[in-house]
């Protein structure tokens, strides 16, 4: 498994980290002349993504040295905490442009009114403190001594291995993180993309093109919260239940990381000043 877990990451790496670099810098060079709501939502979107991106080489050592920690202890949670806080941002800003996207097709003319920067730019920033406010749950949980208390020092398995009272502990927060920062986002993505779509196929005189992008653009929503966050959430609920993280965890965490490769798809389909620049 940790041979399968290398090969995934330094994929997902290849392919991930230029295209969001790519992205990330296309946005920043329109944002000098002006910048959309829908552009600032996805410029925080490859931000977040960029920050999973930084730190999967931690991760990849991490895979490389049999799923146990090869670097210094202090680097584990920090690794963590970004890796984390990079899934449910990446999850939370889906959210956010969907619900942009469907308010401007179901109610244009009074949230024409309204696109205001600074609202997304306020917006965006109660998401990053959300999303990484939960994640500092690492920080509190992490504690290699308490893992292995007669063990010896490092390589240790990183957020892994807990006692019966950092499970305690760990447990309900993760239950807390299905239910707020995934679940939550994913029902109010699904409404407002099956809202979105329908206003747009309901109308004749909307460019078919346009339509198929639109389509485009929810399809590769839907399955990144299907293929990338929803396994790795559900392994909350499951561990809740069970009382024990899952045996599988380690595969549904694989395929988070995954997020960072679909979401040029998203990027292409949201924003002509990608397609353009493509």
């Amino acid at each position: 498994p940790a041979m399968l877990v290398l090969v995934m990451y330094i994929l997902t790496f290849t392919v991930g980290f230029p295209a969001n670099v790519f992205t990330f810098a296309t946005l920043v060079g329109k944002a000098r002349r002006s910048l959309s709501p829908s552009d600032l939502l996805l410029l925080n979107l490859t931000a977040a993504d960029l920050l999973l991106l930084l730190f999967l080489p931690f991760k990849m050592a991490e895979a490389a040295a049999g799923m146990t920690w090869p670097l210094p202890a202090t680097l584990c949670p920090v690794a963590n905490f970004c890796f984390y806080s990079s899934i449910y941002l990446s999850s939370l800003f889906l959210a956010a442009l969907s619900v942009q996207r469907y308010l401007g097709v179901a109610f244009p003319l009074r949230f024409q009114g309204r696109r205001r920067p600074g609202r997304i730019v306020a917006a965006s920033a109660v998401l990053w403190l959300l999303a990484c406010s939960h994640c500092t749950i690492v920080f509190v949980a992490h504690n290699p001594s308490e893992q292995r208390p007669h063990a010896p020092a490092p390589p240790y398995r990183c957020y892994d291995d807990f006692s019966a009272d950092q499970l305690s502990f760990v447990l309900p927060l993760r239950l807390e993180l299905f239910l707020v920062l995934f679940l939550l986002p994913f029902s109010v993505t699904v409404f407002c993309y099956v809202g979105f779509v329908r206003a747009l196929l309901a109308r004749p005189n909307i460019p078919r093109g346009k339509r198929q992008r639109a389509v485009g653009l929810a399809v590769a929503t839907m399955v990144n919260f299907g293929v990338c966050f929803a396994p790795y959430n559900l392994s909350h609920v499951v561990g809740f239940v069970q009382g024990r993280s899952p045996s599988w965890r380690v595969y549904a965490t694989l395929l988070t990381s995954l997020n960072t490769a679909l979401d040029p798809l998203v990027f292409y389909f949201s924003s002509g000043t990608v397609r353009q620049a493509l």
